[in-house]
């Protein structure tokens, strides 16, 4: 009986030997299902086999940014100008063996940066630790693109991504599949498709494994989005492109970086002579949509000195959790000045949804 592996292969080439129009999509979907399957099955036999030895970072701040870029481009370079911290750096291949942490604090924020062993292809198979080093970009909440101006062509790391299951600038589609016990696989659009017919929904979702399921649609997606939606294993992460070395560039060379990727968001910098660092901050600090929420206690003044930094869309509960998980359980009500409240001292509930420099005061159980 032929391998996982083996089998893959065999699904890859019937892709490739496959041309691709309207009339060979669903067949196409179909393969691409198997393989998404097939693959998932090799993670969970590899995953069984024991833990592969991997970067252990522990989890500092507010929020994390992974340095995520091909070996020297400045990578080690531009974590010491944001944060100070010491990483190794020289002109030669994989000077950064491990992963280097290190703390940027802007406008209140502690944003934990982490320096990581540059991607080359292939590293999704496991080619230079590639592996481990995804692993770590994914749990980040910032992907952050160093590029070098003299080698600006970025594919090669894209499809790497790609293939790990990170989505960059994407958002995951609104699909939602409910098992059921009998009646096959049934698909519910609520949207007119354009790209993709209900057919190929529904043999890409028995392709995969579900016999009976009902398939809920609603937004018009492709075939690649569909085949995220069955994998379940994507992360949807937001992106920011540093094109590093810019004191160096000829004139017109950036210009011609920045006409590459029209729907990045791009920052030209100098990591070596801290060009362009203070806008990289800024742009970091606003991608990852941070908040600030002042506290006031019960019967005091509220603190306008040191906020608390959140998240954009953190709920009153999420406060709680944040401070500490015993602010939940005990929970009475909390009341909240600012522009989420509808008047000054609204009495609101854990799911209420807090917006910048709201001024909070939760009320516990004593």
């Amino acid at each position: 009986m032929a391998t996982i592996e083996e089998q893959i292969k065999e699904l890859e080439e019937q892709i490739t030997n496959t041309k691709y129009n309207k009339s060979t999509e669903a067949h196409i979907g179909k393969l691409k299902a198997k393989i998404a399957r097939l693959t998932a099955e090799e993670e969970k036999r590899r995953s069984s086999k024991g833990p592969t030895k991997g970067f252990y970072v522990k989890k500092a701040g507010d929020a994390t940014v992974a340095l995520v870029g091909f070996p020297s481009v400045g990578k080690s370079t531009l974590l010491n100008q944001l944060t100070g911290a010491k990483s190794e750096v020289g002109s030669y291949h994989f000077t950064t063996l491990d992963i280097i942490p290190g703390v940027l604090e802007y406008n209140h924020a502690k944003i934990q940066i982490l320096d990581m062993p540059g991607l080359i292809k292939d590293a999704s198979r496991g080619k230079g630790r590639g592996r481990e080093v995804i692993a770590a970009a994914r749990a980040s909440d910032v992907i952050l693109l160093v590029v070098d101006i003299f080698n600006p062509k970025m594919d090669v790391l894209f499809k790497e991504l790609y293939n790990a299951a990170i989505r960059l600038d994407q958002k995951k589609p609104d699909v939602v599949i409910t098992g059921a016990g009998q009646g096959g696989v049934i698909v519910k659009p609520t949207v007119k498709l354009t790209k993709i017919d209900t057919e190929t929904i529904k043999d890409m979702t028995v392709a995969y494994g579900h016999i009976n399921a009902t398939v809920v649609v609603r937004e018009d997606i492709n075939v690649e989005q569909m085949l995220d939606v069955l994998a379940g294993n994507r992360v949807y992460i937001k992106s920011v492109m540093a094109v590093n070395k810019v004191d160096l560039a000829r004139p017109g060379q950036l210009d011609e970086v920045l006409a590459m990727y029209p729907d990045k968001n791009v920052v030209p910098i100098s990591a070596v002579t801290g060009l362009g660092i203070e806008d990289l901050k800024q742009t970091l600090y606003e991608t990852i949509e941070m908040i600030r929420i002042y506290l006031k206690p019960q019967g005091k003044e509220a603190d306008l000195v040191e906020p608390l930094i959140v998240k954009k869309g953190n709920t009153v509960g999420d406060v709680c959790e944040i401070i500490h998980r015993d602010f939940r359980n005990n929970f009475r009500y909390a009341m909240v000045w600012g522009r989420s409240a509808k008047f000054p001292g609204q009495t609101v509930g854990l799911d209420h949804v807090v917006v910048d420099e709201d001024i909070l005061t939760i009320i516990v159980k004593r």
